[in-house]
């Protein structure tokens, strides 16, 4: 189960790899150089290599100044898979995420803005 180790702009640390790129943390594997569609706007289509393998919470960090949004439809749908959703700048993101069990949760992190 993955583990971050360190977080500031730009930049995270997740089982000793330093990650430069916005990730994934699921709790079987990391999924690098995660991408969106539009940079600050998350839906649905960004998650579908994940989906299957979200557990009931998914902890978003929106970025260092929260500027990425949820689309409303993609958190209803979401919801709609028993899957919880806590967005969050993402250094409170990293904090939250390091506080729960990694067994049932899962973080999409924007590492910058």
């Amino acid at each position: 189960m993955p583990r971050i180790d360190d977080y500031s702009f730009g930049r995270i640390v997740v089982d000793g790899q330093e990650e430069t790129r916005d990730v994934i943390l699921l709790p079987r594997r990391v999924v690098r150089n995660w991408w969106r569609l539009d940079g600050h706007r998350l839906v649905l289509e960004d998650l579908t290599d994940v989906l299957d393998e979200l557990p009931e919470l998914l902890v978003v960090g929106t970025g260092a100044f929260g500027r990425m949004t949820l689309d409303p439809d993609t958190l209803e749908r979401l919801r709609g898979r028993g899957i919880d959703i806590e967005a969050l700048p993402t250094d409170k993101a990293v904090r939250r995420y390091s506080g729960l069990d990694p067994g049932r949760t899962a973080a999409a992190l924007h590492l910058t803005c």
